[in-house]
Order: C-alpha cells, then structure tokens, then sequence
C-alpha cells in the first residue's frame, strides 16, 4: 500500500480548524457539535433550527468557497447507483441513531471530553473501516 497524499502540516491545520470551530460552537450555542444531531435537530426542533440550518450550509459553502482560493480541482464521482447510495445514507442514519451519534459527534466532541462511550464507539469506527478497506483490497 502506497501513501501517496501524506500532508501532516495541512492535515494538522485543518485538525487544529475542526477543533476550533468546536469550541466556538459550544461557546455560542452551549451544545457540542456532531453533525447527525445538528442535521436531525434542524430537521426536527423548533429551537435554534435557523443555527443548525446555517452550520449546514456551511458545511455545503465551505467547499465551494475554498475551490475559489484554491488551484486545486476537486473532482467528485459517483460511482454507484443512486439506490445503492440512498440506501447506505438510510444505514448511516439508523446507524447514528443507535449509537447515540456519528464519527464527528463521537471522535471530535467526546473524546475531547474522555467520554468512555464516544472512545469506543470512534475505535469501532475506525476498525471497521480499516477492516472494510483491508477486505475490499483483497476482493
């Protein structure tokens, strides 16, 4: 296996953004961040909705607004079906319900506060995943 984009300075900035952001939420808002409870929350609460909504976007803008400044092409593929997709999105979703969040709730927000729940729930993220790409390199 080669590692053929290996940017420990840009990857360290951009950790060292995230975790800012977070706090800067929490601060504002006096809620963590994680981005399933803030996409159910703005589709669901009545309160702070116009907040979730606009960290939403801003999740779409950033991107955009970053491709601006930079030379870089950002080339995005789908390469499977749309039902295949919609149907994974809907595993994702229940899969967020039933372990009381996602991998940015869990890896950013809780293990920045030693939750013992978020730490092994982010470890079997991370195991699966690196199982899941360790099988389909073999198939």
């Amino acid at each position: 296996m080669n590692i053929v984009n290996f940017t420990p300075f840009t990857a360290t900035l951009g950790g060292m953004i995230i975790g800012l952001a977070v706090v800067i939420f929490f601060f504002f808002n006096g809620r963590l961040v994680g981005i399933s409870g803030i996409a159910s929350n703005a589709l669901t609460e009545k309160d702070n909705k116009f907040d979730n909504i606009l960290f939403l976007l801003g999740l779409i803008i950033g991107p955009i607004i970053y491709s601006l400044f930079s030379s870089k092409e950002i080339n995005i593929t789908i390469s499977n079906s749309i039902i295949l997709l919609i149907f994974a999105g809907l595993l994702v979703g229940i899969g967020t319900r039933v372990s009381g969040g996602c991998t940015s709730g869990h890896g950013i927000s809780g293990i920045g506060r030693f939750s013992l729940r978020s730490i092994i729930a982010t470890i079997t993220f991370m195991v699966v995943g690196i199982l899941t790409v360790l099988i389909k390199s073999f198939i």
